[in-house]
């Protein structure tokens, strides 16, 4: 058994899918596939499962994942041991982010530590936080810049930004021309479009609207904001969004409306609760720390 099996075994239970674990590690998904069928040799267990979900995890896999992921996570303290010793920062960094976190900027941030320390292989994984933060409480990732109402157990958190909710709409339609704040309540018959349930700014456009007690009507879901802005300037729907969004070249031409009340949208980092942060990892939080404009 060598490490390598184990790193190939854990992207594999932590995507759930070949294709996606072996576009992550940069392989081709014969090489992924033939590594799983050594390690499933040498330990003379089956490991996965297929379903239409994708790759299951056997008992024997749920077990070996965790010794594997301590393994990995040994092997990456000796090698943080001796770059330390040598004064480098060294190893990788796994980091997820939303698409679009306009309060915040964690691609100029990690852009930033790449410049610094050059030894650190960084990992960037985008999807919504509901995906990241299961992410991260699975050990699938070190880091995670998320969005949203955002209260998450087992999971320490840092917030860094809070931003207001407007609603976006084209100039031709019935609400562009009016004045002042919106309720929910006139807004409960609108078509809208949004994001997919897992996004920040989703889960902070449906806040809104259920301590209201409205119900409105989503009909259609995305996972690209700037396709719903595409949505609204055709006039088909109207949306909810960061006022950041608003303030994208893609939203010029939308008329930007307020709302009566706060609606919670916020930018927080994320780790692990109870997990010693990696040597990379440090540093990145301390580069967080030395520039709080990001």
């Amino acid at each position: 058994m060598e490490l390598r099996h184990l790193e190939h075994f854990t992207a594999v239970a932590e995507e759930g899918n070949v294709t996606r674990a072996a576009a992550r590690l940069h392989l081709a998904q014969s090489g992924l596939s033939a590594s799983l069928r050594a390690l499933e040799r040498d330990l003379g267990a089956e490991l996965f499962t297929r379903s239409a979900r994708g790759m299951e995890l056997t008992e024997a896999g749920r077990a070996l994942l965790v010794e594997a992921r301590r393994t990995l996570a040994g092997a990456a303290a000796a090698r943080e041991a001796v770059a330390a010793v040598r004064g480098a920062v060294a190893g990788a960094l796994r980091v997820g982010a939303e698409q679009c976190m306009g309060a915040a900027d964690p691609f100029g941030l990690l852009v930033a530590f790449g410049a610094r320390h050059p030894a650190v292989r960084v990992e960037v994984a985008q999807a919504g936080s509901v995906v990241l933060l299961e992410r991260l409480r699975q050990g699938g990732l070190d880091v995670a810049f998320v969005a949203g109402p955002v209260d998450a157990p087992g999971v320490r958190l840092r917030r860094l930004a809070r931003e207001r909710l407007v609603l976006l709409c084209s100039p031709d339609h019935g609400l562009a021309g009016g004045e002042g704040p919106l309720s929910p309540a006139e807004l409960a018959g609108e078509p809208f479009v949004d994001l997919r349930p897992q996004w920040g700014a989703r889960r902070a456009a449906d806040a809104v609207f259920a301590r209201a007690g409205v119900e409105r009507s989503v009909g259609m879901e995305l996972d690209d904001v700037h396709k719903l802005l595409e949505v609204v300037g055709g006039g088909h729907a109207v949306a909810l969004a960061p006022v950041s969004v608003a303030r994208k070249d893609q939203a010029r031409g939308l008329v930007v409306r307020e709302l009566d009340r706060d609606s919670g949208w916020e930018v927080a980092v994320a780790r692990p609760e109870g997990v010693r942060p990696s040597a990379a990892l440090r540093a990145l939080l301390d580069l967080l720390d030395a520039d709080g404009s990001r």
